[in-house]
């Protein structure tokens, strides 16, 4: 089976004005056009096959936008070999914007003063969708997530979770090969974010779409994406399942402290507190390098790496010391491997 996204180092360079600052620099920039370059995307390679859903994750600046506008075909590489659906898309825009579907978190696609259902038409039509294909689709959807009871609600008078479902759907309504999401779930609540993701999973399983999300919801990797790619500096620094990157920090854990208050000013008294658990432990374990000691609300957290320091080892060091009222022990969540990797580049 030949990978529906192929990327074959690909870089992307941005010409980028030097401006000066101040009026006299403003004048100056009138006759002196100086430029820079900026280097957004760096030899990035990729494979991916039809049917997979792929976290596409990196911090702000990374890249991943620009990677995901090459991608549908509005920006063109500098370097380097893409095809989507066995197409150049920069080259074959409209064609390839036949086969794929896009949703923005806080953008949408819908005509805002119409019901939903009026913008479907409308979809319909631009698509070319048949009509046997469209009136199953709008009944696949109505059973999944009850969707039938807002074709004929106006879009302006829907809440944001309502319209981001409607927007979901409508980027599946014409059967694409290829689902771009960037940040789906942004700014909605806990039970919008479960039905949106119990709707792309059905879909993605149902219709055999390729799903590519980038989102700094970790809720909605662990709950989507059995493979993440990570992005930094325009560079691709991780791409394997989700599972490897589990195991890979399988020795790390997380423990809480809550110790006794001795003072009115809590918050101090807990920065106090990390301050001479942080010292403690420095102490204790100088090898255990990974060793961190952070203050969240009225708790000290510590992030242990097993391999470095037995966990009851500095569990036993801390209760030597302080007066533990409450204590939580957890595994190391995908969100904090995610952050260990942005920071440290540990892999």
């Amino acid at each position: 089976m030949e990978p529906i996204i192929q990327m074959s180092h690909i870089d992307k360079t941005f010409k980028v004005l030097k401006r000066r600052e101040g009026i006299k620099g403003s004048i100056l920039d009138l006759f002196s056009r100086e430029h820079t370059l900026l280097q957004a995307v760096n030899d990035v390679s990729l494979d991916i096959m039809p049917g997979e859903m792929v976290g596409y994750l990196g911090p702000n600046g990374a890249g991943k936008s620009t990677t995901i506008k090459m991608m549908t075909g509005v920006l063109e590489p500098t370097k380097g070999d893409i095809l989507v659906n066995g197409r150049v898309p920069y080259e074959n825009r409209t064609k390839n914007a036949q086969d794929i579907g896009v949703v923005f978190g806080q953008r949408t696609q819908l005509w805002w003063a119409l019901p939903v259902i009026e913008s479907f038409k409308i979809l319909k039509d631009i698509y070319r969708i048949p009509d046997r294909v469209y009136k199953d689709n709008l009944e696949y959807y109505d059973e999944l997530v009850g969707a039938g009871q807002l074709y004929h609600k106006a879009v302006r008078e829907m809440s944001l979770g309502q319209r981001t479902l409607c927007d979901i759907l409508a980027a599946f309504l014409h059967n694409p090969k290829v689902v771009f999401m960037d940040e789906p779930t942004i700014g909605l609540d806990v039970s919008m974010k479960s039905k949106i993701r119990t709707l792309v999973s059905n879909l993605n399983q149902s219709k055999g779409t390729t799903v590519i999300l980038t989102t700094h919801d970790m809720g909605d990797v662990d709950a989507l994406c059995k493979r993440i790619v990570i992005i930094d500096k325009g560079t691709v620094i991780y791409d394997n399942e989700i599972e490897h990157l589990r195991k890979y920090f399988g020795a790390y854990r997380t423990v809480k402290f809550k110790f006794k208050a001795n003072r009115k000013d809590t918050k101090g008294m807990v920065a106090h507190e990390a301050d001479e658990i942080r010292a403690l432990l420095a102490y204790k374990f100088p090898e255990a390098e990974t060793l961190q000691v952070t203050q969240e609300e009225q708790w000290v957290q510590l992030l242990i790496n097993e391999e470095e320091a037995r966990m009851m080892d500095v569990i036993h060091s801390v209760m030597e010391q302080k007066e533990i009222v409450d204590m939580n022990l957890q595994e190391i969540s995908t969100e904090k491997v995610i952050q260990k990797i942005y920071e440290g580049g540990v892999l």
